[in-house]
């Protein structure tokens, strides 16, 4: 099983004939995804690659089904973007743009409050289930399929960790990259809530950064009683207070902000805790070894 993508979504790209967003969509494409609409106010009637092209999302869901919308619009834009496949009533939207104003993504999310609509992102590499659905900007060939969940506030971060897993022959159910800005959608702690509900998924790695409270929100949640191993490695341990680092939620606000604080919580809530990047995947080895899983 999987969460949020599998073999059966049928994907819209908002921006596909934009530079990144033609490119992307060829990769997704290439990946096994089903890509079946495009979106350009202007160019509707038009293909790419034999994907049609539709001016607005309202008009692609009516003519193609999609059920997820992966958004590569210019920041400006974007969250007008976000919510036009909201009044479509696609359930789920990833969104890959960065930059979006905060007060823009505020709006955004009031919105989506109690929809019953799910975004990811922005400013994220995406969504992957190995071997069924590639919805964003992940390097495919890293991915193979598995047991092992995977939710990361990084971009970079996260392949690293999953090349690492799958050297070691260790397959991931999904990976979410739920994104570096202080206002997402879904959080850290929403993506654990789905890997704990996947009985396919029997442990999760989770990779958390400086900035805000949602790595000791996901301790909180583990500490109640999740029954799933979780392996966790938190970024940023040198860095400065005050100062942003590469994400815009990535900035020190407090004690409650720090690498340390974060790892602390983790620790704490029964997670086992890397120091460094290059151990998440033979910690998650171990880990699973002793849990008598593999």
């Amino acid at each position: 099983m999987s969460i949020l993508v599998d073999r059966n979504t049928r994907v819209l790209v908002q921006g596909i004939t934009g530079r990144e967003g033609s490119f992307q969509t060829r990769r997704c494409i290439e990946y096994g995804t089903k890509v079946v609409a495009g979106v350009t106010p202007g160019r509707g009637g038009e293909e790419l690659d034999g994907v049609p092209i539709f001016d607005t999302v309202r008009e692609a869901v009516a003519n193609t089904g999609a059920n997820c919308s992966l958004i590569f619009v210019p920041a400006p834009f974007a969250a007008d973007a976000i919510l036009e496949a909201a009044y479509a009533e696609i359930p789920l939207i990833v969104c890959i743009t960065e930059g979006i104003p905060a007060l823009d993504m505020v709006r955004v999310r009031r919105y989506l409050r109690d929809s019953g609509i799910r975004l990811i992102g922005p400013n994220c590499p995406g969504v992957i289930t190995p071997g069924q659905a590639r919805v964003g900007i992940m390097p495919g060939d890293v991915f193979t399929p598995g047991m092992v969940g995977v939710i990361s506030r990084s971009g970079t971060l996260v392949y690293e960790a999953v090349a690492q897993l799958t050297a070691l022959g260790i397959g991931q159910s999904t990976c979410v990259g739920v994104g570096g800005d202080p206002v997402i959608g879904t959080t850290p702690l929403d993506a654990m809530r789905l890997f704990a509900q996947d009985p396919d998924t029997k442990a999760v790695v989770f990779i958390g950064e400086i900035g805000g409270t949602f790595e000791q929100e996901v301790a909180e949640f583990i500490g109640k009683g999740l029954h799933k191993p979780v392996i966790a490695f938190v970024a940023g341990a040198t860095a400065p207070p005050g100062r942003r680092m590469g994400h815009a939620g990535a900035i020190i606000v407090g004690e409650a902000g720090t690498a340390q604080a974060k790892k602390r919580a983790l620790a704490q809530a029964g997670a086992v805790v890397v120091d460094s990047p290059a151990q998440i995947g033979l910690t998650t080895r171990r880990v699973l070894q002793e849990r008598g899983i593999i």
